[in-house]
């Protein structure tokens, strides 16, 4: 009876030693993959403080004193003059706020409809949107640009943001999330007390699918936020007061790269929406992927 105790407790040593090793392991790999994320915001951080001759003398961990310095060249100089952050967050703000709105809701609404009604060719439409998502877009900017400009649309923000509407990889998160918390007796028991059907799907869908509608609204905010190959290919003139963040940050590391230290700056200001959409929503981004990572 003793060396059975004894071969159990041998056994649940070797169980518990293989758990705190797989723990130990995974934490270890987590602390790695946070690293790798944070340190080039990091060093972003520690070279906006540093002047240009400190930058290129190799890259550091360690704050430098030229923060005050870079700031002022950035505001004052007159090579950053067409750096206006203030009209850049504007024109950014519009595209993105716009083209979030009509990515979430059509693809909400497509979703909605593949997985409540039942029609002819409904995988079939379902597998064409998927296998949309293979295609680049730079395959066809080319087409894309020549359509927009025999609608004489350059150089305006529609065709960076009616476009939006078509999202196949948001209808595919959506459609995954609602297959596995979206029942269709809730809507049938909608139907029979009188709801439209349209009213059912923002009275009854919208609400239900709000963590899954607030993930994909945080990474197509980012996308668009970030996007400078669409903005420079429509808009041609590059106007000052029509450039989004992205663009205005390009033209100054084009005109001018002595002084580093202030597109550094130029840099920083520009991702601080997205740290801050970050901070505040990622336990959307958490909870949402974990909701709507389904098998098909």
């Amino acid at each position: 009876m003793s060396n059975m105790k004894s071969v159990y407790g041998q056994a649940k040593d070797n169980y518990m030693f293989k758990i705190r090793l797989k723990s130990g392991l995974l934490f270890v790999w987590c602390l790695i993959l946070t690293v790798i994320c944070l340190l080039p915001i990091y060093l972003l951080l520690v070279n906006v403080t540093r002047s240009t001759a400190e930058i290129a003398g190799g890259f550091s961990l360690i704050p430098g004193s030229s923060l005050s310095k870079n700031i002022k060249l950035l505001t004052d100089s007159v090579q950053f003059q067409n750096f206006k952050p203030l009209i850049g967050y504007r024109n950014s703000f519009i595209i993105t706020a716009s083209s979030t709105f009509l990515t979430v809701f059509f693809s909400a609404l497509t979703a909605y409809g593949i997985h409540v009604y039942d029609f002819k060719l409904k995988e079939v439409s379902y597998t064409v949107i998927l296998l949309i998502m293979m295609v680049p877009t730079q395959v066809v900017a080319s087409g894309f640009l020549n359509f927009m400009m025999k609608l004489n649309l350059t150089d305006t923000y529609v065709p960076l943001i009616v476009p939006a509407v078509a999202a196949p990889a948001v209808v595919f998160f959506m459609r995954s999330y609602m297959k596995s918390s979206f029942p269709l007796d809730i809507v049938e028991a909608a139907r029979i007390d009188g709801s439209g059907e349209f009213r059912t799907f923002l009275t009854i869908a919208i609400p239900m699918m709000k963590p899954a509608i607030a993930v994909q609204a945080i990474f197509a905010f980012v996308a668009s936020w970030n996007n400078f190959y669409t903005p420079s290919m429509i808009l041609v003139t590059k106007k000052v007061n029509q450039k989004t963040i992205p663009m205005m940050v390009q033209s100054i590391q084009s005109i001018d790269m002595k002084e580093m230290g202030a597109l550094y700056v130029a840099i920083a200001i520009s991702i601080v929406p997205m740290i801050i959409a970050y901070v505040l929503l990622s336990r959307f981004i958490i909870a949402g992927v974990a909701l709507g990572g389904v098998k098909e």
